[in-house]
C-alpha cells in the first residue's frame, strides 16, 4: 500500500498532473492487478445486497418518482431499471439515477465508517448501468466495483468531508469515475484528456 499526503494547492500554482490526487486515483483505476477470489465473492454479495434493498423500496415515493423520470429516456441498447420489465432499456445515466435512488432510499445497504462515513454500495448502480449499456462482461464489472470500493474507502479513510459541511456522497464522483475507467480498461492518461 502507498500512502500519500494530501495537500490543497491554489490553482494558480499549476501543480504537475502526476502529483495531483486525480492522477493517483487514475493510476489505481488503470492498474492491472489480479482479482482476489475473496474480493470477487464480496462484490457478488454487495450486488445481491444492493438489489435486495432496492426491491424493498420500489413503492416508496422518491423511488417511484426517479423511475418515472427515467421512463422518458429509453434506449435500444441501454440498461435495466428495478421495477420495470427488463426487456425495456434506458440510458445508463437514467437507469443509474433510478436504481441508485432505490438502493439508497431505505439506507439499509453497506456502511463504512472511518474519518467520514459512507455507503460504498452507492457505486454499484452506476457501474451496473454502464456495464449493461456497453455490454461489458461480469468480470469487467466486478473489477470496476472493486476499484470503486477501493477508491471510496481510501478517500473516506483520509478525507473527512463532513467537518467541512460537505456530504460524504461527494466521494462518489471520483470513485464511480475510477470504477468505470477500470471496467473499461482505460489507461491513466485517458482520464485527463
Amino acid at each position: 500500500m502507498i500512502n500519500y499526503k494530501i495537500k490543497v494547492y491554489p490553482s494558480k500554482l499549476k501543480l504537475n498532473k502526476k502529483k495531483q490526487l486525480a492522477w493517483k486515483i487514475a493510476e489505481i483505476a488503470s492498474d492491472n492487478a489480479k482479482l482476489n477470489k475473496d474480493a470477487i465473492n464480496m462484490v457478488i454479495n454487495r450486488i445481491i445486497d444492493n438489489a435486495s434493498v432496492a426491491v424493498a423500496s420500489l413503492n416508496r415515493s422518491s423511488v417511484v418518482s426517479a423511475r418515472e423520470m427515467a421512463k422518458s429516456h429509453t434506449r435500444k441498447n441501454g440498461a435495466t431499471i428495478f421495477g420495470i420489465n427488463s426487456k425495456i432499456k434506458f440510458d445508463c445515466e437514467w437507469a443509474a439515477w433510478a436504481n441508485g435512488t432505490a438502493v439508497r432510499e431505505l439506507d439499509f445497504h453497506d456502511t463504512f465508517l472511518a474519518a467520514d462515513y459512507s455507503h460504498p454500495g452507492d457505486n454499484i448502480p452506476p457501474l451496473i448501468s454502464v456495464a449493461q449499456q456497453l455490454n461489458k462482461g461480469g468480470m469487467d464489472l466486478i473489477k470496476g466495483i472493486i476499484t470503486a470500493y477501493e477508491v471510496q474507502v481510501s478517500l473516506v479513510k483520509g478525507i473527512c468531508l463532513h467537518k467541512h459541511k460537505i456530504d460524504h456522497i461527494a466521494h462518489l464522483g471520483p470513485s464511480v469515475a475510477a470504477g468505470i475507467g477500470s471496467m473499461l480498461k482505460l489507461k491513466t492518461y485517458y482520464f485527463f484528456r
